[in-house]
């Protein structure tokens, strides 16, 4: 009896509030209750088409789950090189006519792609800094490359050499190699459309060279290659890589919120732990 005279003096005091003032009430609840159906059913995300080098894919491909779970948006990552006559390069993708939303590569060829047209003027944002390393295939004596003493005796020591069709083996071919000679040229080897790592690893190649962010994926405990280092002064080159948006994007909005997640403090650990410099933290380190 004290319940239903409860109830009764509830739907009573609600009626005391007046037919417009309900109308608001149920109006207000209506409207929290769309919106929450409309983001668990995901009307507000969307699909984020990304391409990236090698020096930053690994880092993007573990971010991604983060990004995703933290905004509900997806993320389609694609990978290709910064520069080179490969196919699968990605300038030569943007040229073919592929449409993605962010580009992550070298800034210098993000730059070009700017000028071409295939990004938006001003999108540039630096991500990260990234040195050369030398790997050996798994378990195999590291030598001592922290000189340019080491590093050259190392070089002209080696049986067969590897170094990628990216910024680091563009470098390296055009600035480093032709030091030592036509010896050193006939043992190198260009790979392309494939990671130097699993070359090396597979015991194909004693030595090769890649980004440091390229090797680290393919050490560890179950990795096939051991990291020697950075390559020394004055063979090393740190080369930035930046993210800009396409032009075409599809997803500007959801794009510049992968690009403010991927600048953010949150996420330094994780990109030092691949080898990278925050870039942020290497212009502070400068001035």
């Amino acid at each position: 009896m004290k319940e239903r005279c409860v109830n009764a003096l509830s739907f009573s005091s609600l009626s005391n509030l007046g037919s417009k003032t309900m109308l608001k009430f149920f109006s207000k609840v209506t409207s929290v209750t769309f919106i929450s159906l409309l983001l668990v059913l995901g009307v507000n995300a969307a699909t984020i088409e990304v391409i990236s080098s090698g020096a930053f894919y690994a880092t993007m491909n573990d971010l991604k789950p983060v990004f995703e779970e933290k905004t509900g948006h997806k993320v389609h990552l694609s990978s290709g090189s910064s520069m080179g006559a490969s196919a699968t390069s990605i300038p030569n993708r943007l040229k073919n006519g592929e449409t993605f939303d962010l580009i992550i590569l070298a800034s210098n060829q993000l730059d070009k792609m700017i000028a071409d047209d295939f990004a938006i003027q001003g999108s540039r944002v630096d991500l990260v800094h990234s040195s050369i390393g030398m790997m050996v295939r798994k378990g195999q004596p590291k030598p001592d490359i922290s000189t340019q003493a080491g590093f050259d005796k190392v070089l002209l020591d080696a049986k067969s050499i590897g170094y990628s069709a990216s910024a680091s083996g563009t470098h390296l071919s055009e600035n480093v190699f032709p030091h030592f000679g036509e010896d050193v040229k006939a043992k190198s080897k260009l790979i392309v459309g494939d990671r130097v790592a699993t070359w090396v690893g597979r015991g194909d190649l004693e030595i090769g060279f890649q980004q440091v962010s390229e090797i680290v994926p393919f050490t560890g405990e179950n990795g096939s290659v051991d990291l020697v280092g950075p390559i020394p002064a004055p063979y090393q080159k740190v080369t930035i890589f930046s993210v800009g948006v396409a032009k075409g994007s599809k997803e500007p909005a959801a794009a510049q919120e992968l690009v403010t997640f991927l600048t953010s403090k949150e996420n330094y650990a994780r990109l030092i732990a691949q080898g990278l410099v925050p870039a942020a933290t290497a212009l502070n380190s400068t001035k």
